[in-house]
């Protein structure tokens, strides 16, 4: 508590010899930032600028980059700030808030992976109904549920957080995450059980519902001619593979809080560096390298920059 401003803070302490190589982790970070923003938002305006790229497939893909960039943004600045600071710490109020956009853009990472499934699925399995299934409207209804939804969840527990007694004023991370609850006195057994209700609805769920629709699209594309299983492969190829990652990286996320486990500071420090560093680089390099139309255009663009 700042005696001065009233104003609770929470020293960060997952920062690796910060002091010592503070201008280094800046440097790095702050070139990886840029990297975050150019790569995804390039993609991004390849799909908006190019009408034969007004497709589901490729809306979803631009919403999923625009959530790297988001996701990023939530992130970098404070922890730049902390890489040339004496002192890593964040105000309680910002700290939660991090939490909520953290894990709001988390939950809609899994959202728009299971609307890009199902959009797959009804492509290759009803290529007939297709286009009056995946209709603009629904797209854009889609789209907005992809944000709100999992805001929605996130935002039920913010006011008993808020209220909530620390006994603790020293964060294991370089970003607020659910180790939050380590910060509390008691913890809540009403917020533990909210917190595994959401973590079935937006990551279980998703992944068994992904996992249903692939099973799907093997079974027709497996009886189907070659040119449509390598025509199936190029476009959910890319989405196994972000799954696969995200998946990784939330499963880290969820042992290291339900499981209380003790990982070691540079252990936790590498994982959390994955989660936003690794992560949103991923994206657009896949999907900028494995799908045919996008990196048609891409090569066109460097191209003309050359």
């Amino acid at each position: 508590m700042d005696a001065e401003s009233n104003v609770t803070y929470i020293t960060l302490g997952g920062h690796v010899e910060v002091h010592k190589y503070g201008f280094l982790y800046f440097v790095i970070m702050f070139t990886a930032y840029l990297l975050i923003i150019c790569s995804n938002s390039t993609i991004v305006c390849i799909i908006v600028i190019h009408k034969s790229l007004h497709e589901p497939m490729y809306m979803f893909i631009a919403a999923l980059l625009i959530n790297s960039v988001l996701y990023s943004t939530a992130i970098y600045p404070k922890l730049l700030v902390d890489f040339l600071s004496e002192k890593q710490r964040i105000s309680y109020s910002a700290c939660l808030f991090q939490w909520f956009i953290y894990y709001t853009l988390a939950g809609s990472e899994f959202f728009l992976l299971s609307v890009m499934a199902y959009d797959r699925y009804v492509s290759i399995c009803k290529p007939l109904q297709y286009p009056t299934i995946m209709t603009k409207n629904t797209v854009k209804v889609l789209l907005i549920a992809a944000w709100i939804v999992p805001g929605c969840q996130m935002s039920v527990p913010m006011p008993q957080y808020a209220s909530t007694k620390l006994c603790s004023f020293t964060l294991k991370g370089i970003i607020c995450n659910s180790t939050v609850h380590k910060l509390h006195c008691v913890r809540s057994q009403l917020l533990n059980i909210y917190g595994l209700i959401v973590l079935v609805n937006a990551v279980l769920l998703p992944l068994l519902f992904i996992v249903f629709t692939y099973i799907k699209i093997f079974e027709i594309t497996y009886r189907s001619s070659r040119e449509v299983r390598s025509k199936a492969a190029q476009t959910c190829l890319p989405h196994l593979l972000v799954l696969i990652s995200f998946s990784c990286l939330v499963m880290y996320d969820v042992v290291s809080v339900r499981l209380d486990a003790d990982f070691p500071k540079t252990i936790q420090f590498i994982l959390s560096l994955q989660m936003i560093l690794y992560h949103p680089l991923f994206n657009p390099i896949i999907y900028g390298l494995k799908m045919k139309e996008i990196y048609k255009h891409l090569s066109g663009l460097f191209c003309k920059t050359v």
